[in-house]
Parts: C-alpha cells; sequence; structure tokens
C-alpha cells in the first residue's frame, strides 16, 4: 500500500501533534500515534539493542499487528538475532520484517566484508541506512527509541519531527524518559534484557563497531570507539540528517 498522498504538508502535521500531546506521558503519546489519522501509517524501527524492549512491550501491548522493522546488517552480534528472534515470539509481535541490503549491493560496494574498517560512514549508509530508507517508503510515519538523555543530537527532542526530505515524522514516544524510567518498567514488567548488558555494553550494534563499556555515563558508550563518528546515519551526522544514495535493498520476514 502506498503513502497517504492526501496528508497535509509534515512540518504543519509535527507542529499541531506536537501541540497536541506536548503534556501526554510515553505510552498515550504512542496509543494516540498509532491511530491519528494525521500521522498516517506508522512502522516501529527497532535494533533490538540495549533499550528496545520497552517500546517493543508497549506496542505488543498496544498494537501488535503494528510492522516492526528490523535492519540485519549481518555484522550484528549473534547475541542480538537470537535475542530479536526470542523477544518477538515471546511478545507475540505479529509483523516484524527483517530489512537487509541485497547481495548485489554488498558485492558491489563491499565485498570483502571490511568497508567498516576503512570507511564506517560508508558501511553504515550501505548496510543499514539505505536499506531502512528504502524499506520505510511505504510509511507516512516511524516510531524511534531516542531519548534526550543520550545527549548530543537528542538533547532537544520533541515526541514528532519532521524528517528532512522524506516527508515522513519521526516519533519518539520516549524522548523525556531517563535512564532510571527504563530500568523501572524493564523490572516491573519483568522483560528480558539483551544479553550483552549485563556483559558491560551500554549501547549494541554492529559486532566490529561496538565494544563494552562498564562504567561509563555516557548510554552510547562503546559505539564506534576512537572515532568521533555518535550515530549510523538512521537519525543525524555531524548533527545533519544523512539521506546517502539508495542501493538495491530486499526485505525477508523470518
Amino acid at each position: 500500500m502506498p503513502r497517504d498522498t492526501s496528508l497535509a504538508p509534515v512540518e504543519a502535521r509535527v507542529e499541531a501533534l506536537n501541540a497536541r500531546y506536548r503534556h501526554h506521558a510515553a505510552a498515550p503519546v504512542l496509543e494516540h500515534a498509532l491511530r491519528d489519522p494525521e500521522v498516517g501509517r506508522v512502522a516501529l524501527v527497532s535494533s533490538f539493542g540495549a533499550e528496545s524492549v520497552v517500546l517493543l512491550h508497549l506496542i505488543s501491548v498496544m498494537a501488535p499487528q503494528t510492522p516492526v522493522l528490523f535492519v540485519d546488517t549481518m555484522m550484528l552480534f549473534p547475541e542480538t538475532l537470537e535475542y530479536q528472534r526470542e523477544l518477538s515470539a515471546r511478545l507475540g509481535l505479529r509483523d516484524v520484517r527483517v530489512i537487509r541490503a541485497a547481495d548485489t549491493a554488498l558485492a558491489a560496494h563491499d565485498p570483502d566484508g571490511l568497508l567498516h574498517q576503512s570507511d564506517p560512514d560508508a558501511c553504515c549508509a550501505l548496510r543499514k541506512t539505505a536499506p531502512l530508507e528504502h524499506a520505510l517508503g511505504k510509511f507516512d510515519a516511524w516510531i524511534s527509541g531516542r531519548k534526550r538523555f543520550h545527549g548530543a543530537t537528542r538533547a532537544h527532542l520533541e515526541f514528532f519531527e519532521a524528517e528532512e526530505g522524506t516527508g515522513r515524522i519521526k516519533i519518539n514516544p520516549l524522548a523525556h524518559w531517563a535512564r532510571e524510567d527504563l530500568a523501572e518498567y524493564i523490572i516491573n514488567n519483568r522483560l528480558p534484557r539483551h544479553p550483552l548488558v549485563a556483559r558491560g555494553y551500554p549501547s549494541i550494534g554492529c559486532a566490529p563497531c561496538t565494544a563494552p563499556a562498564s562504567g561509563s555515563d555516557d548510554p552510547r558508550a562503546g559505539r564506534w570507539p576512537g572515532r568521533e563518528k555518535t550515530e549510523c546515519g538512521i537519525h543525524f551526522s555531524g548533527g545533519r540528517a544523512v539521506r546517502p544514495g539508495t542501493p538495491a535493498t530486499q526485505e525477508k520476514t523470518p
């Protein structure tokens, strides 16, 4: 199904949505966003990482049929892949879509699988940003797990954002949550954590570009260690939205 072309311009809708839900809590924001006609067709994008279980659980309770897009870069930790399968089944998520770059794109741009060493931005664009951009072409909005306490480009997040250059809305229902809120929610709902959290990984991405960072107060510590890079490109790089060219992609559903 194509995106809804009858919707008003995205900037006007974002302004109205933020005004309407400014004083709401995370769960009501998410619940309303899933059915508000000004939002349109919505998907949840999840890394099935260290904090992902909170949004996934909320979605499973409110609308388990919501499409969940999971980008498998083919460089993820085995623990992440197993966690994705187990958590999807446990929560009863009905439409998890595994997104991968096509073999032809990988053969053309990263035939030896070492692009992350010489150009991590290009690797993220090839294996994550471009495949997700292709998959999101069917949707008017997508739900993100970003939060203000992550700092840097995320410090002033609103519940709703206009995604530059796409006409889509980005929804950040947990924007105002603190680290303690996440921990309390996970404990109260008896939700399983990503197994690498207990091994000192506060944030979990691709295996070659993620390291443990026990004792750090930075919630994204361990990502691209030794580099200035802080975002994969799905959100921001250097404070600006990244929109690379889109190689051929393929979608698979487990």
